[in-house]
Parts: C-alpha cells; structure tokens; sequence
C-alpha cells in the first residue's frame, strides 16, 4: 500500500475561514428557479411559491450566499419586467439560453426566499444591454430606504425596508463572445469603472466584483484582469473568476486533479491583480469571488440549449447528474479554495437547483441529493475558524493534463477556542487506497479523532430520487497515537478527519 504524510501546525495559517467560500448561484436558467426553487403547486410551496423542501435542503448544504440572477441570464435582464403585480408582468425571451422567462420571480420574490433560506443576496446588474442608469436604478430599488420613487415602488411592492444588498457583480463573462454585449477589456474596464464610481455614490461601502475571465482557456485569459483593472481597480474590491472541469474522453487520471488547474488559476490572477497593484503604487489589495465553479460535462446533449422557434419555459437544460468521481473532484475544487483563503474572498457553486447542481427536483414531486452535496455540506459545516496549509508528503502520478499530481491532496482548518482541527483530504489514486499519517504533534491538546469518508467500488455510482443514500459519508477507522493519527483513504474518495481535545 503507498503511504502519504500529512503535517499540521498552527503556524502554517493561510487565513479565516470565510463564510462566503460556501456560497451558491441561483439564475433563471433552465429549471433552476421554476420547479426548482418556485413551484406553487408542490406540497411545501409557501404563499409565494418557493418550496420548502428546497429551501431546507439549501440549509442542510450551509449555503452562505447566493448570486443572482445570472450569469449569462443577466446580460439581457430587464430587472422591472419582475416587480409589481404578477399578472401584469411580461414574458420576455431569454437570448442566453433560447427560453422564455414568464417574470414569475423577481427581485421581490428572490428576497423573500433569501431571507427564508437564511442566505446572503449577491446581485449582479446588467452590463451587456444595459449600464450605468440601469444598475443605479436597481441599486436604488434594493438598497434606498424611501423618499424616491424607485424606493418607493419597492415599499409599495410590499417590502417596507431596504434590503441592504451589500455585494454587487457588475455584470457577467464581459470576455465571452457568447455574452449579449460582449466587450473587449478597455470597454468592459471603462464601463465597470463608471458604473462603480456612480454605485458608490449611493453607497460608498457596496462590494463590488469585476468581471474576470470566464475560464483560465480563454485566449484573453491575464491580459483580461491586468486591462481590466488597469480601468477600474480604484472602484472595484474583488475580480471575479469561473471555472468548470468534466472528466473528457476517460481521462480519469486528470479529472481528479483538476484542482491543480484552480490553484493555477487562482494564482495566475492574484499576481496580475497585485502586478497592476504594483504600478499604480497604492496599497489596496484586489481580492477573487469565484462567483463560478462545479463539476459540467458542457458537451453533453443536455447542455444543448433548444433553438428555432421553440422558446420553452423552464426547459430542461444543464441537468447532468453526478457520480462519486465528481464529488470528489468537487470536494477537492473545495480544498483549493480554501488553500487560497487568504485571496479567495468569496465563491458560488454553480448552480443551487436541477442546473449542474446538489439539489434535485421533480416539478410538483420529490427532491434528492446528488452525490456533490455532501462534500460540500461537510466543508460548510466542519471549516471553522483558520485555513491552515498542509505539508503534504505523497506520491505522484502522472497525467495527460497536468502533468505530475499528488495521490493525496489536503487542507486543514484549526479553530482556535475550541482548539479543533479538520482536516479535508482527497485520494486521487483509482485502484486502492492510500495509507495517511497524519502529523499532529504542534497540537498537543488533541486527544480524539472521528472520520468519514465518501467512497464507492463504483466510483460511476449516481443518486436517483429513488436512492441517494447508498453512498453518503461513512465511519472510517482513525486510530490516533502518540500525536500521530493513521487512516486508510479509499480510492477515489472524499475524507473528513476531524480531531479534538
């Protein structure tokens, strides 16, 4: 059996553990929010239509924001077509994905079900047909407590008080040529900049993100963020980055070292933010809301948007169901987020509901698990108080993709009042496990430990609304001895270790 050493030190803090590392994305794409989220006729709907059974699935997951309401929606989103009396609200054709959204959920409704949910609201404005007017008026209906008329239209709609959006993304993938309103860098750059300056004259203390790249292969990827923010680093805070993995052509090996290509990425852009930083002599740091990542097998039939004249409502779209290769590719996607807290501020799983998402629905029935939920449950509930970096000590192998990888890939997070450690860990290997040492000597207080791993013989295994429970996370042996704890990682598996005094 190959073994690995895993070594853990208060001193190797990176930085807190950030609530909105957990964050999620809801947009009007495809089922997501209709029979997703909104399903008046489901037996939990609540008087505004929202399904309680979603809604206590996203508490379970430990979701801390979510953005809305899109992504590539955004970019022809009318934000008023979706306020006031239901009846009279427009239909209007959704460019970004061949559909028609029917305004049945607007900025109101997504409020409201924030504030059942328990999570924090992240709204994006629309840069691509739209721009500085349009964003302020939306600012203004959100955030302006009374006494204009836009916040006024917004307590006659029923919300007395301001809803204090405190994070705003200006706009969506500005870099894709996909995008409705596509721009090059200086034009996307001069407009984030305008549209930032007159926000924070509303509200000087807002969050603001930039568009990054949309992906770390796009051609513009670097040269985007240092024209970007050559433009507009003064009115921004964080740059946002999206990234999407899917195991291509059997390439096993590579898949679940995506991770290696996040690190990259989120590496790439700090130095070019901090480069840009750099000339322009100031002090402020630009931070990455990786407003965008999941596992998305984009080539498959159901990524294909409907085209010609059929414009359906809610269509079927992005629905890929996941296997155990996937959560663990996932939950290790969430060990380099956390590695990189000290620059990653914020991030979104992409997407909440049914679009490549942990929650499933059937409209008016039953809703399940995917196998992705659980690693990320785990890391919302478990991460508490600091990131610390792993020294991790492990073989390699050898991929198409990234080259040589880590067997094993960790991180750790030490919460200093209660003087508990959890540690995360992925085995990479796809024929047996791993033996782990795991080296707590610095943390002398440590006297117990409990693990779970999420694992299958049948790393293809997928949930069904029939069963997702065959694999959850399980017990796993953890014997710790004289500072030094042993665990056997499965192979392709997600692990949890999590030691106390």
């Amino acid at each position: 059996m190959q073994t690995a050493t895993l070594t853990i030190d208060p001193a190797f803090r990176v930085g807190p553990v950030r609530r909105r590392t957990f964050g999620s994305f809801v947009e009007h794409l495809g089922r997501c929010v209709y029979t997703g989220i909104h399903d008046p006729g489901h037996p939990t709907a609540d008087a505004d239509g929202f399904r309680g059974d979603v809604i206590d699935l996203t508490q379970e997951l430990g979701v801390s924001t979510v953005r809305y309401p899109g992504g590539n929606f955004v970019s022809g989103y009318r934000w008023e077509d979706g306020v006031g009396p239901r009846e009279l609200r427009p239909a209007r054709l959704d460019l970004a994905w061949h559909s028609t959204d029917p305004n049945l959920v607007g900025v109101d409704e997504f409020m409201r079900w924030a504030a059942r949910a328990g999570v924090e609201p992240m709204m994006a404005v629309n840069l691509g047909t739209r721009g500085v007017q349009e964003a302020l008026d939306l600012l203004e209906y959100c955030n302006v407590r009374g006494g204009t008329r836009l916040s006024d239209q917004r307590r006659a709609n029923g919300a007395a008080e301001p809803y204090d959006v405190r994070m705003w993304c200006l706009g969506n993938e500005m870099d894709g040529p996909w995008q409705i309103g596509h721009k090059t860098a200086h034009e996307y750059g001069r407009l984030a900049a305008e549209t930032a300056r007159a926000m924070r004259m509303v509200d000087p203390d807002l969050e603001l993100v930039a568009c990054g790249s949309s992906s770390s292969a796009m051609p513009t990827f670097g040269e985007w963020e240092r024209v970007v923010l050559g433009e507009a680093y003064e009115q921004v805070d964080l740059i946002s980055a999206h990234a999407y993995y899917f195991e291509e052509d059997g390439d096993l090996g590579s898949f679940l070292a995506s991770a290696v290509d996040l690190d990259h990425f989120v590496e790439s852009v700090t130095a070019t933010a901090d480069a840009v930083r750099a000339r322009k002599k100031t002090s402020k740091r630009i931070h990455l809301s990786f407003d965008e990542w999941n596992v998305w097998y984009q080539k498959r039939a159901a990524s294909r948007p409907p085209t010609g004249h059929d414009w359906p409502v809610a269509p079927v779209l992005l629905e890929d169901r996941y296997n155990v290769a996937d959560a663990v590719v996932v939950g290790n996607l969430l060990i380099a987020l956390l590695r990189h807290t000290d620059r990653v501020h914020s991030a979104s799983l992409a997407q909440l509901v049914n679009v490549i998402a942990p929650i499933m629905t059937e409209p008016g029935g039953r809703s399940w698990r995917q196998t992705i939920f659980h690693p990320f449950a785990q890391a919302a509930r478990y991460a508490v108080g600091d990131v610390l970096r792993v020294a991790v000590d492990a073989p390699t192998y050898e991929t198409a993709k990234f080259g040589d990888a880590a067997l094993v890939d960790a991180v750790a997070t030490h919460d200093a009042e209660s003087g508990a450690v959890t540690v995360f860990a992925v085995n990479r290997a796809q024929t047996g496990p791993v033996r782990v040492e795991v080296d707590v000597r610095s943390l002398p207080g440590l006297r117990t430990a409990t693990a779970t791993t999420l694992c299958h013989p049948d790393h293809t295994w997928t949930a069904t609304a029939d069963d997702d429970t065959t694999v959850v996370p399980r017990a796993l042996p953890a014997p710790l001895a004289d500072m030094r704890l042993t665990v056997e990682l499965p192979a392709v598996s997600w692990n949890v270790v999590r030691l106390a005094g």
